[in-house]
């Protein structure tokens, strides 16, 4: 009888099969913007993504992230398909597999990094629990911001707060990081503080990232390149 491997290779992270996306679908404006994308991703893989604007990254991103649904094709992450998923589905596979980081923060200003942090955790029990503040903590002691813990988001530095949405991206322990240009509004020293932090993440942790960036310092530190050209994939 054939024996079951015991140590099984790992589902790639994330891996899109002829991912189509059409926007105004049927109508005589239809447009399509990616045109069967292959792509995967494995646990602990770092890939920059790179390509002019309009060149479909952020479609790319969004369909992955699991905000816009493709018109054609699969996508799978850990395994899951995800394209027959209903809307609760995915929003909670979307919550727990993956975290976003954006050029912006988008912190909530009038409240504290640590309340930030907490907030993904807030949806699963409803409220607000020691465990969650104690995880919430320990994650902006990772990303260097322990004395600013109670400290305002409005209060901090465009650093100290992409290091705040960086923990926050963290703390539902995803699997996929989403990183669309998380260094594109700070300067120099900021951004390479940030880029390491992600890289660190990655390394420790095995997630994966997928990260945005006109860099082409910061490509050239990533794992691997891919391109986004007119809605299709060149790795």
């Amino acid at each position: 009888m054939a024996q079951f491997q015991q140590n099984a290779v790992p589902a790639p992270v994330l891996q899109l099969t002829g991912i189509r996306k059409s926007f105004n679908l049927g109508q005589p404006n239809e447009n399509e913007i990616l045109h069967g994308i292959d792509l995967t991703l494995q646990p602990g893989e770092f890939c920059a993504v790179i390509g002019p604007s309009g060149s479909g990254k952020s479609t790319l991103l969004n369909t992955i992230g699991l905000l816009d649904r493709p018109t054609a094709g699969s996508l799978r992450i850990h395994g899951i398909e995800t394209t027959s998923m209903n809307d609760t589905e995915l929003t909670d596979l979307r919550g727990h597999q993956i975290g976003f980081v954006f050029q912006h923060h988008h912190l909530l200003s009038a409240f504290s990094a640590l309340e930030n942090v907490v907030m993904p955790m807030f949806g699963d029990a409803g409220f607000v629990t020691v465990a969650m503040q104690e995880r919430a903590t320990a994650l902006l002691d990772t990303v260097g911001l322990l004395p600013w813990l109670h400290a305002q988001a409005s209060h901090l530095s465009g650093g100290q707060q992409q290091r705040v949405a960086v923990a926050r991206a963290l703390v539902m322990q995803p699997s996929l990081i989403l990183a669309d240009e998380p260094t594109g509004n700070l300067d120099s020293k900021s951004a390479d503080s940030v880029f390491e932090l992600l890289r660190r993440v990655c390394q420790e942790h095995r997630t994966a990232v997928l990260f945005v960036t006109h860099n082409p310092l910061l490509s050239a530190r990533c794992d691997r390149t891919i391109q986004v050209v007119d809605g299709q994939v060149i790795v």
